[in-house]
């Protein structure tokens, strides 16, 4: 079975596990199925430092063994990321009082924090049901707009939301039907970033 596209590292102990600066380069590698040999030779390392920091990962199920092939007195082990990207829960960075006293609860659609805390969210439920549509063997439809608008003055940021939730309002009324599948519209706008120069 190939690996999911993308898997969400939402428990502390496994996301302390992957952040060592060897660890994430065998995750990196890994994407690409290869031996502790092969991965010692690539890093310049002895193999039993490679092997023990691969038990490690696999014990926290961010890899997996795709193939055993016998050798001269062992058995070579060929493992795989279990993932193409592993993304980080924001949540898993804040103990509980931060997440509590922090971006949860901001209602104020013109915050920095809300439009964070719902990136977050969006990050956090897209990429569970991904992989869980991945294990099942289908597709997970999703659909993503984007655009690029340059406004004169800060008002016209304000009234540009304005607008547009009305045009979304009216539009998600016209196709929302009862016992339909709920879908999650997210609309979120931020300064674009600067270009560096050339």
């Amino acid at each position: 079975m190939a690996a999911t596209e993308m898997s969400l590292m939402d428990e502390p102990d496994r996301l302390r596990v992957a952040l060592t600066p060897i660890r994430r380069e065998l995750l990196a590698r890994l994407r690409e199925p290869a031996s502790a040999v092969r991965l010692a030779a690539e890093l310049d390392l002895p193999r039993q430092r490679v092997s023990y920091h691969l038990k490690v990962l696999e014990r926290q199920g961010l890899i997996e063994v795709v193939e055993e092939r016998p050798r001269r007195g062992f058995v070579e082990r060929v493992m795989r990321a279990t993932a193409n990207a592993f993304l980080v829960d924001p949540d898993v960075l804040a103990s509980a009082a931060d997440v509590e006293a922090g971006f949860h609860g901001i209602a104020d659609r013109h915050a920095a924090e809300h439009l964070v805390e719902v990136a977050a969210g969006t990050v956090r439920h897209v990429t569970r049901m991904a992989a869980e549509a991945d294990r099942q063997g289908v597709r997970l439809l999703t659909f993503t707009l984007e655009a690029e608008v340059r406004f004169a003055e800060p008002g016209d940021v304000h009234r540009f939301t304005d607008e547009l939730a009305e045009a979304v309002s009216r539009v998600a009324a016209r196709y929302d039907t009862p016992g339909g599948r709920p879908y999650r519209l997210v609309a979120g706008g931020h300064p674009a970033p600067r270009k560096e120069p050339e």
